[in-house]
């Protein structure tokens, strides 16, 4: 019997389903694993029907979606939040927002940022869940092509 994935590896397996090589947005395992080992950054993984699926080895539920996080006094940065391409459209992506929102509530928080790509689709999302344009960074992103594109911040009070 195989043993069912670890945290990591449930995000990795979402990771590497839900990026486009394109653009160059994913995180590779380590910098996943360096950013969880901060005390203050936060990950939340769910199944196909939304669902929390807790860490360790008896949670076997197949991942399609996470968020992670990482706050700073009583701020929040969104960092990444990915669903797999075959669980897209069903509301797991603003589940994950909206958990979020309730576990930084608990934390404290007042309000959280997050920066994208100029021209993702998931900008929908973010204005429907009262996200706000609040800056531009020229030029920021660079494609695997070596193109640039323009990253845009955004914020939201909780």
């Amino acid at each position: 019997m195989t043993p069912c994935p670890h945290l990591i590896d449930r995000i990795m397996a979402v990771m590497d389903a839900a990026f486009d090589p394109a653009f160059g947005e994913a995180w590779n395992r380590r910098q996943v694993v360096d950013a969880l080992t901060v005390p203050s950054t936060h990950a939340l993984v769910v199944d196909a029907d939304g669902a929390e699926i807790p860490d360790g080895p008896a949670a076997c539920a197949t991942p399609a979606g996470f968020v992670l996080t990482r706050h700073v006094l009583d701020e929040e940065e969104l960092l990444l939040i990915a669903v797999a391409p075959d669980a897209r459209r069903r509301g797991i992506g603003a589940r994950l927002i909206e958990s979020l929102f309730a576990a930084a509530r608990t934390r404290g928080i007042g309000r959280i940022f997050l920066e994208m790509r100029r021209g993702n689709p998931a900008i929908h999302l973010y204005i429907k869940l009262g996200f706000e344009p609040i800056g531009v960074r020229k030029n920021y992103y660079r494609m695997v092509n070596g193109d640039r594109i323009d990253a845009i911040t955004f914020g939201r009070s909780i």
